[in-house]
């Protein structure tokens, strides 16, 4: 029952004002204008009804995209071309009016001009009675192209007299850094405010907003996980070990830059796999002694080297792979970390969990 409550509209007294003398001078500016034109012994209508609810868009919703130039004139133009179409050929009043409305309305989508009181243009065509339908389809010009295009012409220099901007039209404007796309949740409470900074009334709840730049926030992320690359997640490589080094200095480098893994070469440079700290202290558990690998297992000879503990034919990237494609060889990696190569498969960077995860956070 809550949704039967009149919504808070959150528009200043003035704007109130001016929306209301804004529809005044528009029907009496195009009625005067029409009367002028037509003569008051016209059998032609020198104000049709719709015009009413179309001045309700014009003057009091302008930044609506219903209210916009080409939605007025398209969709009267469209409604008007199908009602007279319907009330010819449909004899039924009742099946031509509801034919009429339903054809106009998936045409205005079509073609990209709703404009709701257009419907009623529809039925005007058909409901008018002998005077409209004499008219045939003149009625399409006179009176409704001509209505309104003096309706639209009044509300165009209206809000250009009182400093609203009509239409509202996608300015081409330098393009602009894109915002840093934090992860902020957006409120309803955080939408009331916004709407209530507006000088004028915006066709859209404080929960749609705030959904809608939800959504936003997420097809931005969407978007951005789309263009990266291994190249722009990727971390310069800290460090790296030979395979013939001996496992204490593999150790003290994943000590020395808190990594989880380390890339091992070959002589030429080339990764030939990945020790890990889960490898050393696997090694470890069974029960091959190295305590901190003290000078004790020199003396014994029992100091491995790092190919015997490494990980090989692991998944690797390159600088160019798309992060879609990444991500699922990155998770399947339980020590979180993948290596780039070149072409020469040499190491050119790490991709970590966290480094993707910040890249997207902050890009």
């Amino acid at each position: 029952m809550a949704g039967f409550l009149p919504a808070v509209a959150a528009v200043h007294w003035r704007e109130r004002l001016r929306a209301g003398l804004g529809a005044l001078c528009g029907i009496g500016i195009t009625g005067a204008l029409m009367l002028w034109l037509l003569g008051p012994t016209s059998y032609i209508p020198w104000l049709v009804a719709p015009m009413g609810a179309s001045a309700v868009l014009l003057f009091g919703v302008p930044a609506s995209p219903l209210a916009q130039p080409w939605s007025i004139l398209g969709g009267n133009l469209v409604a008007a071309v199908v009602g007279v179409t319907c009330a010819m050929f449909i004899p039924s009043p009742v099946v031509a009016a509801a034919t009429a409305v339903g054809v106009a309305i998936a045409l205005m989508f079509t073609l990209r001009c709703v404009h709701p009181p257009s419907g009623a243009v529809a039925l005007t065509a058909v409901l008018g009675g002998p005077s409209v339908h004499a008219l045939g389809y003149g009625f399409v010009l006179e009176p409704i192209a001509l209505q309104s295009v003096l309706l639209l012409s009044s509300a165009i220099g209206y809000h250009a007299l009182t400093g609203h901007r009509y239409p509202h039209a996608m300015r081409a404007q330098a393009p602009v850094r894109p915002v840093n796309a934090q992860a902020i949740p957006v409120t309803t409470a955080d939408a009331e405010k916004a709407l209530a900074r507006r000088s004028e009334l915006l066709d859209i709840s404080a929960d749609d907003l705030a959904s809608l730049l939800r959504d936003t926030q997420r097809e931005a992320f969407a978007r951005r996980a789309r263009e990266l690359t291994a190249a722009d997640v990727m971390a310069p490589p800290l460090a790296k070990v030979q395979a013939h080094e001996d496992v204490p200095a593999a150790w003290r480098l994943l000590q020395r830059h808190g990594l989880d893994a380390l890339p091992v070469v070959d002589g030429d440079a080339r990764v030939i796999g990945l020790v890990t700290r889960h490898d050393l202290h696997t090694r470890r558990a069974r029960r091959q002694r190295w305590p901190r690998f003290g000078m004790s297992l020199v003396a014994r000879g029992q100091r491995p080297a790092v190919r015997d503990l490494m990980q090989g034919d692991l998944p690797s990237a390159t600088a160019g792979m798309p992060l879609s494609e990444l991500v699922p060889l990155l998770v399947t990696q339980r020590h979180g970390t993948l290596p780039v190569l070149d072409d020469a498969a040499r190491l050119v960077g790490v991709v970590t969990h966290a480094e993707v995860l910040r890249k997207v956070m902050t890009a």
